[in-house]
């Protein structure tokens, strides 16, 4: 904690019990207390006197000491770092030696210390070094943990979390997250609706984060008061015991006069979703915030001159100190004593809200979201009292207008500005087990190592005003600190124990084994280019590809060489000892690859372009499944999307479409969409699209070419129809009953007209997929497809997508010959119908996709939103890491290209990938190329 100025110093003295004296004692007594009296507005003393013709009131001595303490800023106690026990310790945790651990402890001057110990005991870390012979004196039950050089960071720190308050899995009985009883409410708090049976506390502790800041939702500009808690499931198991430096009133009514004031937090909003809710356009929302903070300005000026009439003593007719339930907080906001946290996108809000600052004199902790803070970083410096730092995602994007002009540079651009960077989960948004995936992809992107890290350690414990105790490794914090598997910023990294307030949170935990290499931080490739063609074209820079000077590409210094054969991906060139190879491509095709001397006699003229790959790859391209990719741009704009089909259980279908007609997603594809073309770039070259639907019938899926410029290029439709798509769920309330729309899908499957979309997948003509995740639905299914079957003498190409408790299922889904597509790849217990995932290292030893590969199901890997096809190569490679060598890189391959073409009737496509510095599945790994053999060209990224 920075120490404050000179002038805003005050020294608290304890009050004594009143006593029964003359007045002359007790105007003496409240004279040494007083002391001193400092304005917020001046830095001029102003001495106490006392009006000798007026008595002093009882109540004097309180009020004396409430208006002493409104200048007091929040902090530790100056005594805090010499504590001997936490305050969370919990009476008979035995004291833990880590040794021999590479330590990252979060320091600006030196993070990294290797061949270290750390010793942990009273919940807090009393030793970081070498330890010494006399260290571990009077440990008589220490637990000691030979951590064998693996990383030790401080536990992770979300900023941005509804955890406890959109619980999982989500019932309405729990969904306590936003408040719609107007758009100013700061006297709510988070607090009120912690729910300690969320299910996701254990599942973010398995991911490192040991500390959440639990904010209200976004539905209003002010929607209330945050409150920071620990994930560690409590002996009181009570919320009120979670919370970490809470304001002293939260637990006590007895609060010590001397301490300093704790830091509260508080959620703002601007943009969009406070002028959805309540119909206001940003003019109203902003005449809102100044509404309110004009009405706190004038409370806190009422106060500031009751103080005034106290410290110089003209109490007659002073009544109590002015307070006020619904405007204290605001008025603690004004006075500098709360954390602000904005939710806000676009340039105009941030603007705005710096606007706002200034205008009522307060500092803001940081914007949150903030998708083109990069784009403006003067304006965020003008902001009052200092910079606000930026908690944002990492590549979630373009899912509503202000979050379009996204861009994966943003951390590394705010950063090379000097604004504090913090990677957040939005949790449930993204699921907080992966916060740590945020940092990673930063850091992939062009975020440094050290400040990737501290975007998810140290950066919001500051931020927070917590950086007293958490986000570091250091003798006198809180033991809070987690063992990873590989090198934190390695993909796939997973803890082997976390530790929080000293107490091992994992239970016989499971590890996989990672190669050597996954110790060190990827070297990532260079995006210069990229991030400033971002800030040049204001967050939409072209995503066009070029054509090669020649028509032959020679490939050199090539690591490995996947391909397709049949149905299955396998590795056919791998560099040996002699030293990498070379590939050779014309017109679209790889006409050669291996060692140097095989391939060179096809270099029969100098027209050709070389390229040093750096020890890269070419694998076949991947695919994408289960996001509205190509029919929608931006998800809440309806003018940008296909939209929706109607559902023939509940909607009325117009005469026009004859009652039974299945829409086909390519009469509604939209082309050059940018998470399509962001995908291309990524190696994800087509996408299976079916429409979109929120009831039982989708209809039928098509396949494109996710780099196709407009329906009639060559190749931009790659195949019509590839499968029939249905869902089956509980939805919502009023909704058809599961039985209901078992009945129905059965009625179309035996009853359909020959021909007709349902009657062809009752016969094995085209796969019908069926979105579900619960185990109980899945079982019903298999039973329907025995009962088709025998009717039908046929065989149902099912597939089961979502899929999320489809591990309970594996052998028997293998046995009736059912596909698997897992979307997400990695399950999230969202609803009841997920709640039974396989979560897989350091949970339980298998993953979901494992346990169903190693059960012989054909898998393949989906995804929800159209921002993340671009990270498909990253989702197959954790499905590898995580499997403990069970998959391979060529199987890894397999679930995103050759596994969905076989589950969803695609042809077989022959698009090849290059990459230079690694495989596809590596962070050291650029996507440079893509090779067409159906187009018969070769594009450069």
């Amino acid at each position: 904690m920075d120490k404050l100025p000179t002038h805003n110093e005050v020294v608290v003295a304890r009050f004594r019990p009143r006593m029964r004296r003359r007045w002359n004692f007790k105007y003496l007594s409240l004279l040494c207390l007083c002391g001193i009296y400092l304005t917020a507005q001046s830095t001029s003393r102003i001495v106490f006197v006392h009006d000798e013709s007026t008595s002093l009131p009882a109540h004097a001595e309180e009020a004396l000491h409430q208006c002493k303490m409104l200048s007091v800023k929040p902090g530790p106690p100056d005594n805090f770092h010499r504590r001997s026990q936490s305050d969370r310790f919990v009476k008979g945790t035995p004291p833990t030696l880590l040794r021999n651990a590479s330590v990252w402890t979060g320091d600006s001057a030196g993070y990294e210390l290797r061949d270290v110990d750390i010793l942990l005991d009273k919940g807090i870390i009393k030793f970081v070094g070498q330890g010494h012979q006399g260290l571990l004196h009077g440990y008589s039950n220490l637990v000691t943990v030979d951590v064998g050089g693996k990383w030790v960071t401080p536990g992770i720190v979300d900023m941005h979390s509804h955890l406890g308050v959109d619980s999982l899995p989500f019932l309405a009985g729990s969904s306590d997250t936003n408040s719609l009883k107007g758009p100013i409410l700061p006297w709510l708090r988070s607090l009120d609706g912690l729910n300690t049976h969320d299910d996701a506390y254990r599942l973010s502790i398995s991911g490192g984060v040991t500390t959440a800041n639990v904010l209200p939702g976004s539905a209003n500009a002010i929607g209330g008061q945050a409150f920071v808690i620990k994930l560690r499931p409590t002996i009181e198991r009570s919320p009120s015991s979670m919370l970490l430096e809470p304001p002293y009133t939260i637990n006590d009514t007895q609060v010590d006069p001397t301490l300093p004031p704790r830091w509260r937090q508080m959620k703002h909003a601007c943009g969009e979703n406070p002028g959805l809710i309540y119909g206001n356009t940003r003019m109203d929302t902003f005449w809102a915030f100044r509404q309110a903070y004009d009405e706190a300005r004038k409370f806190k000026e009422k106060q500031d001159d009751y103080c005034a009439k106290v410290f110089t003593g003209r109490w007659d007719g002073l009544g109590d100190f002015p307070q006020d339930l619904r405007l204290e907080a605001l008025v603690d906001v004004l006075r500098g004593r709360v954390k602000v946290h904005v939710h806000c996108y676009e340039a105009v809000d941030l603007d705005d809200f710096v606007r706002l600052m200034n205008e009522f004199h307060f500092p803001l902790a940081a914007f949150h979201h903030a998708h083109e803070a990069y784009l403006v970083p003067d304006t965020l410096k003008r902001a009052y009292g200092n910079t606000p730092a930026i908690a944002m995602f990492a590549t979630n994007a373009r899912y509503k207008r202000e979050a379009y002009r996204a861009s994966e540079f943003a951390p590394r651009i705010l950063a090379e500005n000097g604004i504090d960077v913090v990677m957040k989960s939005d949790h449930p948004v993204l699921n907080s087990r992966y916060l740590l995936y945020e940092a990673q992809q930063a850091h992939y992107y062009g975020l440094s190592a050290d400040l990737a890290l501290s975007s998810v350690t140290s950066v919001p414990a500051k931020v927070l005003g917590l950086d007293h105790r958490i986000g570091f490794i250091r003798e006198g914090y809180d033991a809070d600190l987690v063992i990873w598997d590989s090198h934190p910023l390695a993909i796939g990294a997973t803890p082997t124990q976390v530790w929080i307030d000293g107490i091992s949170q994992l239970q016989n935990p499971y590890v996989s084994a990672k190669p050597l290499a996954f110790q060190t931080a990827p070297s990532t490739p260079n995006f210069d280019k990229e991030a400033a063609a971002a800030i040049k074209y204001e967050g939409l820079p072209p995503l066009s590809t070029r054509s090669p000077t020649t028509s032959v590409v020679v490939f050199t210094n090539v690591g490995s060489v996947f391909s397709k054969i049949g149905m299955e991906v396998q590795q056919v060139f791998s560099a040996s000892s002699a030293g990498l190879g070379v590939a050779i491509v014309k017109a679209g095709e790889l006409i050669c690859y291996g060692p140097h001397t095989t391939c060179l006699h096809y270099v029969t003229s100098n027209e050709v372009e070389w390229s040093d790959l750096d020890g890269g790859s070419i694998c076949p391209a991947l695919v994408s499944y289960g996001s509205p990719l190509g029919l929608e741009e931006i998800h809440d704009e309806k003018s940008t999307r296909d939209g929706v089909v109607l559902d023939p259980l509940v909607d009325r279908i117009p005469g026009v479409l004859n009652g039974s007609e299945v829409i086909r997603a390519v009469d509604g594809l939209l082309f050059a969409t940018r998470d399509a073309l962001l995908a291309y770039r990524a190696g994800v070259t087509s996408a299976v699209t079916a429409p979109a639907s929120n009831g039982l019938v989708a209809g039928l899926s098509t396949i494109f070419s996710t780099g196709a410029a407009h329906g009639l290029q060559a190749g931009a439709v790659v195949q019509d129809v590839a499968a029939l798509h249905v869902s089956i769920s509980h939805r919502w309330s009023g909704s058809p009953s599961v039985s209901t729309q078992i009945a129905a899908l059965r009625n179309l499957l035996l009853h359909s007209n020959d021909g007709t979309p349902f009657n062809q997948a009752a016969k094995g003509e085209i796969p019908l997929v069926v979105e579900t995740a619960n185990v109980d639905i899945i079982v019903s299914l298999l039973k329907l497809k025995a009962q088709v079957d025998t009717n039908t003498s046929s065989n149902i190409r099912l597939v089961i997508s979502g899929a999320a408790e489809t591990h309970v299922l594996s052998k028997e889904l293998a046995a009736a010959g059912v596909g698997v597509i897992m979307s997400p790849s990695r399950p999230f217990p969202e609803d009841w119908q997920s709640r039974r995932i396989l979560p897989g290292p350091p949970l339980t030893n298998d993953s979901a996709i494992s346990t169903l590969l190693d059960h012989g199901v054909t898998v393949g890997i989906g995804i929800l939103e159209p921002w993340s096809a671009r990270s498909t190569r990253f989702d197959i490679a954790w499905a590898a890491l995580e499997s403990d060598g069970k998959i391979s890189k060529a199987q890894a391959l397999a679930l995103a290209s050759t596994n969905l073409e076989k589950l969803l009737g695609a042809t077989a496509q022959g698009d090849l990938v290059v990459t230079r510095g690694g495989t596809i599945l590596d962070f050291e790994a650029k996507v440079v190329g893509v090779i067409s053999q159906s187009r018969g060209l070769f594009e450069w990224i």
